[in-house]
């Protein structure tokens, strides 16, 4: 079988997905351009700015994109390829797009609140404290290894960092060229054209100028950067700088098709499955911890609640942004896959030890795309550079959204502290960046990163259970909801309990105890979920009771 076939099929059904199941799910949202979306109704020029689809969309794809539809299921193959490429299409079209649009539409009908404020309205105010205090213990967490890891690679690779500030500071220009410009005829597509050919220059004029600095200056650099683009208004770094980053997969994406169309490469590893993987453990539930981007993934919940919801300009184009933003990152996890299946499973096992999914990604990726008469060495050193530009989208959004959830944690308060808290949005994101410093000066980041494969999909459980909850409470039928949620449960509850156990085992109590906290967690949220419906149930009742009555 040749690559081509593999991504032809999966192209076909991603697309077909996208308009039959997208327009079932939209009606059963009943998702309609009359209902104003807060980015209108709460305009502050900070977080709550109208914007352009192609903006929303690039800077929501840029965010949830990252390297996790990459590194997840390069991991995955291990059990077998087409296991992988089953739950990457099944679970994209009909739990991670469900999840990503039913999150972002939830958010704009609450004021572009994040799912922690729609668990407090239809669930209870302890529900709400318990699902911030975990989304925001998660997020320190992806901040702290995220600015590890890309510490790390630009100090071992400086023409990457030199790009990477050449690209932030190419953003800023071109946000405030679009604020001047307004909705001149023309102008938003003419400044892409040219912003979008600068990053690609600047690809190539960053390995020429780089940049030496100590590990510790490029920590304290990155956060400080974080901080700015958490309170700095949305188009004024954070959305342009996604926007433009978004070409760069984009564009990978198309050369790597284009790629394979002329070079033809065959599937050379086999078609066995293995139920266990001795470095990851079972099939169920491990496979559908490690594809989460890609498939579905809680971190979603986070971007299409948090920031991706106050920024739309039309309710209908969640369609585009939410569903279409999910069935991309599939696509992009497909080509994952495709990039070490032309290799056989035995030289796929030895590179991933030796070498890394990142690495392996960029090789096999880089090798394609060389077939378009691009050299390889530089095929492969743009695949690497692209996957370093989203994990630095990856640290900014993330700062962010910890903001909002601090911020949303304090806002009911009376307590003039609480109001602080609540209101400043300086003051929540100092305290967002001290957190993390001290987690990386703790340098128990790489202890707990392990755990952060199930507690991602903990967060994409109880989205989907905060959604199901709003649907019924709206008197809409919430199947397409309740069977993601139902199944992700049982992988994360599996998941965590395995965890819970294997580090019991080890000595490793520390994990094991969170492991088991988060278990305790997703039961308790369960559980105010079913008190809520069954009172729900019961006013129902009530009410029909005095009709017939």
């Amino acid at each position: 079988m040749y690559l081509i076939v593999l991504l032809l099929f999966s192209g076909v059904i991603l697309v077909a997905a996208y308009f039959i199941y997208g327009r079932y799910i939209s009606r059963k949202l009943k998702i309609s351009n009359t209902n104003i979306t807060p980015a209108h109704t709460l305009e502050d020029g900070v977080d709550y700015i109208p914007s352009k689809v192609p903006v929303v969309l690039g800077h929501h794809f840029a965010s949830i994109a990252g390297a996790g539809p990459i590194v997840g299921p390069i991991i995955a193959v291990t059990f077998g390829w087409i296991p992988a490429v089953i739950w990457i299409l099944v679970g994209g079209i009909f739990f991670g797009a469900v999840h990503d649009v039913t999150s972002m539409v939830a958010s704009m009908r609450h004021d572009g609140k994040s799912i922690g404020v729609i668990i407090q309205k239809y669930i209870g105010e302890n529900g709400k404290r318990l699902f911030l205090v975990f989304s925001f213990s998660t997020l320190i967490l992806v901040i702290g290894v995220f600015a590890d890891i890309i510490a790390k690679t630009f100090q071992s690779n400086p023409g990457v960092a030199s790009a990477s500030i050449l690209f932030i500071s190419l953003a800023v220009v071109f946000g405030l060229v679009n604020k001047f410009l307004g909705d001149r005829k023309g102008a938003f597509i003419i400044s892409t054209i040219v912003g979008v050919s600068l990053m690609y220059y600047f690809v190539f004029l960053g390995m020429d100028i780089p940049l030496w600095l100590d590990y510790k200056i490029w920590i304290g650099l990155l956060l400080a950067y974080a901080f700015v683009a958490s309170v700095a208004p949305v188009s004024f770094l954070l959305q342009p700088r996604d926007y433009l980053n978004s070409f760069l997969l984009y564009g990978l994406m198309i050369l790597a098709v284009v790629g394979v169309a002329m070079a033809n490469p065959e599937i050379k590893m086999d078609t066995s499955v293995q139920l266990q993987a001795d470095n990851l453990g079972y099939l169920f539930p491990v496979l559908f911890v490690t594809i989460a981007c890609g498939a579905i993934s809680g971190f979603h919940s986070l971007v299409a609640s948090g920031t991706t919801s106050k920024q739309i300009d039309k309710e209908k184009d969640a369609k585009v942004i939410g569903i279409g933003g999910m069935l991309i990152e599939s696509f992009l996890a497909i080509l994952a896959v495709g990039a070490v299946i032309v290799i056989s499973r035995e030289e796929y096992s030895a590179r991933l030890i030796t070498e890394g999914p990142v690495p392996m990604f960029a090789t096999g990726l880089g090798g394609i795309i060389a077939a378009t008469g691009i050299p390889a060495a530089l095929a492969t050193s743009f695949v690497a550079l692209a996957v370093s530009a989203f994990a630095l989208t990856t640290l900014d959004t993330c700062t962010r959204l910890a903001r909002f959830s601090f911020q949303e944690y304090f806002e009911n308060m009376e307590h003039p502290t609480g109001k602080l808290l609540a209101r400043n949005r300086y003051v929540a994101t100092t305290v967002v960046v001290t957190l993390s410093v001290l987690l990386l000066s703790s340098g128990e980041f790489t202890a707990l990163w392990p755990i952060f494969g199930s507690a991602n999909q903990l967060l994409a459980a109880l989205a989907l259970l905060a959604v199901a909850v709003w649907l019924v409470k709206k008197k809409v039928k919430p199947t397409f909801v309740m069977i993601p949620m139902f199944f992700m449960f049982a992988v994360t509850l599996s998941s965590l309990l395995f965890f819970a156990v294997q580090n019991f085992n080890k000595g490793i109590y520390a994990l094991s105890i969170i492991a088991g906290i988060l278990f305790v967690l997703s039961i308790a949220l369960i559980m105010l979920a079913r008190k809520s419906l069954k009172k729900e149930m019961e006013i129902a009742d009530n009410e029909v009771y005095k009709q017939v009555s």
